[in-house]
Formats: C-alpha cells, sequence, structure tokens
C-alpha cells in the first residue's frame, strides 16, 4: 500500500488524497449540519429527527462518561466521533480514508492531549497539574511524564493501524481474487472480484470504522475528565 498520492495543487502547495477527502468529509458534515438545522418545526421532519436522535445521543453519551459538567464538551466530541466515522466509511465507496494516513491521526491525538492537559491545568491550577506529575513519588516523575506522552502516541497509532490494516487486507484481496479470475480461470476480467469482498467490506470498513471512531472518543472522554 503506498502513500497518499498528490491528487492536485493549489498555486505550488501540493494536495495530497489525505486532504481532498478530508474536506470532502467537512463538506458533507458542514452541509449535513446547514440542511439539517435550517428550519426546525415543533413537528420534526424526517432529517430533524435524523439530527436531533444524533445530538441527543451523543449528549447522553458524554454525561454519562464524563458527568454534567463537561456536557459542554459534547459539540467536540460528537464532531470528532461524526468526522472519524465517515472518514472511516470512506473506503466503501472507493475513496482512501484520510483516518489510513498517521498524519490525520496523529494531529487529533494532540487535539485531544492539549485538550486533556489544559482542562487539567483549568481544574487544578498550575502547581496542582504539575504536582500530579510527582504523585504518589517524586521519583516516578519521568514514568509519569512517558506515560503522559504515550497517550497521543496509543490514540493516534490504534486508529491508524486498524484502519490502515484493513485497507491493505482488501488491497491483497482484490489483487488475489484478480488473479485467481484471469490467470487460473482464464475470465476476461477479475469476474471474482465482485461480490466476494463484500463481506470483508462490512467488517474492515464498517462494523471497524464506527468502533475504532467509538473507542477514539470514549478514550478522549475518558482522558480529558481524570484530567481534574
Amino acid at each position: 500500500m503506498n502513500g497518499p498520492e498528490i491528487v492536485f495543487h493549489i498555486g505550488s502547495f501540493p494536495i495530497s488524497e489525505t486532504v481532498r477527502n478530508t474536506w470532502i468529509v467537512m463538506l458533507a458534515l458542514t452541509l449535513f449540519s446547514y440542511f439539517g438545522t435550517r428550519n426546525l418545526q415543533r413537528v420534526p421532519s424526517k432529517l430533524q429527527i435524523v439530527v436531533e436522535g444524533i445530538v441527543g445521543a451523543i449528549n447522553n453519551l458524554v454525561k454519562q462518561n464524563m458527568g454534567e459538567k463537561y456536557a459542554n464538551f459534547a459539540p467536540f466530541i460528537g464532531t470528532v466521533f461524526l468526522m472519524f466515522m465517515i472518514s472511516n466509511l470512506m473506503g466503501l465507496l472507493g475513496f482512501r480514508a484520510p483516518t489510513a494516513d498517521l498524519n490525520t491521526t496523529v494531529a487529533m491525538a494532540l487535539v485531544t492531549f492539549v485538550l486533556i492537559h489544559t482542562n487539567g491545568i483549568r481544574s487544578k491550577g498550575i502547581g496542582g497539574w504539575v504536582k500530579g506529575f510527582l504523585e504518589p513519588l517524586p521519583a516516578l516523575l519521568p514514568l509519569n511524564i512517558i506515560g503522559e506522552l504515550a497517550t497521543p502516541v496509543s490514540l493516534s497509532f490504534r486508529l491508524f493501524g486498524n484502519i490502515a490494516g484493513g485497507s491493505i487486507i482488501m488491497m491483497l484481496l482484490y489483487q488475489v481474487l484478480r488473479w485467481l479470475s484471469v490467470s487460473v480461470f482464464g475470465l476476461p476480467f477479475g469476474l471474482f472480484q465482485i461480490g466476494i469482498p463484500a463481506v470483508l467490506h462490512i467488517y474492515f470498513d464498517l462494523f471497524a470504522g464506527v468502533l475504532q471512531a467509538f473507542i477514539f472518543i470514549m478514550l478522549t472522554m475518558v482522558f480529558v475528565a481524570s484530567a481534574e
């Protein structure tokens, strides 16, 4: 599996598949938010019911895992979940998932990392936040620092590894099916590529895609709430 290709340039600035596909996800979410909320009614339309269901589910998830006082984190958590879920599902449409690029997952993991420690400083003050690195014993300071630095590494590599691994397996499967069709059975094209990969697409793109987006926001909520 090669890295993301350069699809076009804006001036001298190259735009990769990852950036283009991320823009597609952002555009889809923006249009969904605009059309889903521009004309709210007491008797909701089907689209309004879907939007209210998503917002209600995310609000409840945040309150249950972080507590009522962190309810204002719901927009961030919801946005990250929807962005990652749609990004992971792009493989179903033949696009390269933005989350199969380590740059994307590292960027979002660093956002979470900053959020964790910003919340820690806001809750405990600078002194309390620094003191937290010396607990339970000052001698454990190096291990505590390494443990904190490991958070964005584990967040980013878990998501990247699962999505990129699934993409590689699917690519190899398509190549094997084409080889069987053309070289072994003498068919004029990769006939076996039709239909057979659907089951694995359901697992690697649909199930794993939604699951990994959910795991990312669950860990984010746990880390942020435990930083106080």
